[in-house]
């Protein structure tokens, strides 16, 4: 989703993305809590849920422990990329929405690469596409992004 300083990519990212596409503030988010905001992201587009999602959801779909996904979201929550209501459902924040969008949609890019161009298997494609996605630098991703835009392939948002 952003950029990194090194190679490693399980560090955090290093820039965001602001509104206006300028690199803004830094990000600090792990590969892992990446991957829950983008899993939120997901169910919120898969359930067209206007009210928040579970996090027991989240649970399911990242065959990960309850206990684990709050303490994910409490980080996601200091990091203003959630918020939780009282009845405990998790809604995307703005900025949250934005981030998670983008790290899908770049999922997404690479899946199909490595599927339709690669010849890689479906459940590898998507495995290998969530690591690279954390790996590549925001200028990369876009670029990556304007090029299949450039040859007629969309990736929508």
């Amino acid at each position: 989703m952003a950029a990194k300083t090194n190679n490693d990519p399980t560090e955090g990212c290093d820039a965001c993305l602001n509104a206006s596409g300028a690199t803004a503030e830094p990000r600090r988010l792990t590969m892992a809590n990446e991957d829950y905001l983008e899993s939120i992201y997901r169910i919120m587009v898969e359930t067209g849920s206007t009210e928040g999602i579970r996090s027991v959801d989240v649970a399911e779909q990242l065959a990960v422990s309850k206990a684990s996904v709050n303490k994910a979201l409490s980080t996601l929550k200091e990091a203003g990329y959630v918020e939780q209501n009282r009845y405990g459902r998790v809604q995307l924040t703005a900025e949250g929405r934005e981030y998670a969008s983008h790290v899908w949609r770049c999922h997404r890019m690479l899946r199909s690469f490595l599927e339709r161009d690669l010849g890689v298997d479906p459940k590898t494609a998507d495995a290998e596409a969530c690591l690279m996605e954390h790996a590549l630098s925001l200028d990369t991703q876009n670029k990556w992004l304007a090029y299949l835009e450039n040859q007629g392939i969309s990736v929508d948002e």
